[in-house]
């Protein structure tokens, strides 16, 4: 195999070992390689069946520049590097990365009522997530409340808070976030939280929070796949999927992003239930999956939802529908187009993070049954876009300290997005 030297410090990208209910993964000496296709997917598709290569990430779908992100164990790479794939090393031992990422951070003394700043300085066990957003709602409650779309696989709730301005609670169109869909990528739920953080402390005196908030209602679910953000945090840190167990199958988990019912079953998803992608058998038998969709018909038939965004890491990209088709492109697909651009750019001022943007089929990689599809052709949301945040060189375990980085350009772009959508 030819193999381009470049082991980036503190970088990973995220595993996933087998699909078993009871599992301690340290990934000793695991490999982490950046893979070029070259038209040979097939043999790919093979070596993460035969070899136990996990795949993490790909970009550009399969065409002749594709590249994919792989985790590849100690005791099959002589194997894998027989295939003769051109790669970079991105990691000579993922668990070393894994280490590098920090212990989880004490819960901050409240400033009146609500942790400071210091909230971002590290990652949170799950427990202190709940306390944040209760002390966030506290901290703004004539103008908030606590809510809950439904029930986790293993009864834990799904739940966030809703905002609204100077209309009263729900007068207007929604603005609807979700995060950490995916178990593993911890700094989607934290950069939501930024997020809220920067709405509920800047209503008071900032103009543009003030616009935003008065035209819209805000309904955030920062943690929609609880079961699998506890399990990464107690049993394997890079676990992606739900934590739900089916008959006939000692496999666990659903790809909650590929069970919504539009496009569901396509290409970019997968019936294997020991896949990273499985779709599940019909749409919506996730619990997970089931309680979004009816929280986003509920949102639809009320005042409409004007922008969805399903945040996830790592690509530095805006995703517009589609995902399931590279195709067919919705209707306004012109001005989402110049709208995340202009997003794009205003996220690049502050730390010059070049984040891509288009749909997601084209600038990415096909997505079945994705949340942002469904949002856009199921309940009639005018955006309907995907977030995929920084990432080079840190992939998804991003350091602490990038963090409030993260958040700050994000919030940047936000801060165009809702003036001008």
């Amino acid at each position: 195999m030819k193999l381009t030297s470049l082991i980036w410090l503190a970088s990973v990208v995220n595993a996933s070992v087998g699909g078993g209910r009871n599992e301690n993964v340290a990934f000793k000496s695991f490999k982490v390689l950046r893979v070029n296709a070259d038209h040979r997917e097939a043999d790919l598709k093979s070596a993460f069946e035969t070899l136990s290569v996990i795949e993490l990430n790909h970009n550009h779908g399969y065409s002749a520049d594709a590249t994919f992100d792989l985790a590849v164990p100690p005791e099959h790479l002589e194997a894998f590097e027989a295939l003769n794939f051109t790669a970079t090393v991105l990691s000579d031992d993922l668990s070393a990365d894994i280490a590098a990422e920090g212990p989880l951070g004490n819960y901050p003394e409240p400033d009146d009522g609500l942790p400071g700043l210091s909230w971002f300085d590290s990652y949170h066990a799950y427990e202190d997530h709940i306390r944040y957003w209760a002390d966030l709602q506290g901290s703004f409650a004539n103008n908030s409340e606590l809510i809950q779309a439904g029930l986790s696989f293993e009864g834990r709730p799904i739940q966030g808070i809703h905002l609204w301005g100077s209309g009263g609670k729900g007068s207007k169109p929604a603005v609807f976030f979700n995060g950490n869909v995916h178990a593993r990528e911890w700094i989607t739920s934290m950069v939501v939280e930024y997020l809220l953080y920067q709405i509920v402390t800047g209503y008071k005196n900032d103009t543009a929070v003030q616009t935003a908030l008065d035209n819209y209602d805000f309904y955030v679910l920062p943690i929609v796949n609880p079961d699998g953000f506890v399990y990464t945090q107690t049993d394997n840190r890079l676990w992606r999927k739900n934590r739900q167990t089916r008959d006939n199958t000692t496999e666990v988990g659903t790809d909650i992003n590929r069970n919504w019912s539009v496009g569901f079953g396509g290409d970019g998803s997968s019936s294997n239930p020991g896949s990273e992608t499985f779709s599940g058998y019909q749409p919506g038998d996730a619990p997970e999956t089931a309680a979004l969709m009816d929280f986003a018909q509920d949102l639809a038939t009320d005042k409409g939802i004007k922008l969805y965004i399903d945040w996830h890491s790592y690509a530095q990209v805006v995703l517009l529908s589609y995902g399931y088709t590279c195709d067919e492109f919705p209707s306004n697909i012109d001005r989402q187009i110049s709208l995340a651009g202009e997003t794009a750019a205003r996220i690049a001022q502050p730390y010059n993070t070049t984040f891509d943007y288009g749909p997601g089929c084209l600038v990415l990689y096909q997505s079945s049954g994705n949340g942002r599809d469904y949002m856009t052709d199921a309940a009639g949301t005018e955006f309907g876009w995907g977030i995929e945040l920084r990432s080079t060189p840190y992939g998804f375990l991003l350091p602490a300290d990038q963090i409030l980085p993260s958040g700050i350009e994000i919030w940047e772009g936000m801060k165009y997005l809702w003036a001008n959508m």
